[in-house]
């Protein structure tokens, strides 16, 4: 009897944690890119990930520069994915054509950009409710408070960390995940 009990006990234990892998990797999203063509994540195993909100007039629109900085640097191991977003004080008003010029015109930007989206409220885009909610991403509850906060995700897609808007790209609390 207690064979039993223990074999369907560690049948239960072991589903249990492949239901929570299932859930706790970014590399089951797909998201519409800024282009209009697609960005699946699961392109990215392997890599690391730094997901990033992003604005083209805010006051730490300048990290676009690190941004690419970093991403040319690590690039053989890292992908950073911008996303425009127009929740915060209306900093990124354009269409996503004009925020794509923009990005590529001012600051050279060749990481993968997602069309404009909603990063908070009722809006909120699937990928940022797992990014910003424990029960989901296994990891962290996070609250996106203005642009440019940043996620790192490790080669499996499973979230690392969650970083401010004052976080630099080349703060020495991403380059760690890096190095």
């Amino acid at each position: 009897m207690y064979k039993y009990i223990i074999t369907i006990m560690a049948i239960i234990s072991l589903s249990s944690f492949s239901q929570k892998s299932d859930i706790t990797s970014i590399h089951q999203f797909t998201v519409t890119s800024i282009d209009g063509g697609t960005i699946n994540f699961a392109d990215f195993k392997g890599k690391k990930i730094l997901v990033v909100n992003t604005a083209s007039k805010c006051g730490f629109t300048y990290q676009y520069e690190g941004l690419e900085k970093l991403y040319q640097t690590y690039k053989d191991k890292l992908v950073i994915v911008g996303f425009p977003c127009n929740q915060f004080l209306a900093q990124d008003p354009g269409t996503n054509e004009t925020i794509n010029s923009f990005c590529k015109k001012n600051y050279g930007v060749t990481f993968p950009l997602a069309a404009k989206i909603h990063v908070r409220g009722k809006d909120k885009a699937p990928i940022y409710k797992w990014l910003c909610n424990k029960k989901e991403n296994g990891v962290l509850d996070a609250t996106i408070t203005w642009n440019f906060n940043k996620f790192i995700l490790d080669e499996e897609g499973h979230l690392l960390e969650h970083f401010s808007s004052n976080t630099k790209p080349d703060s020495d609390k991403i380059l760690k995940w890096l190095k």
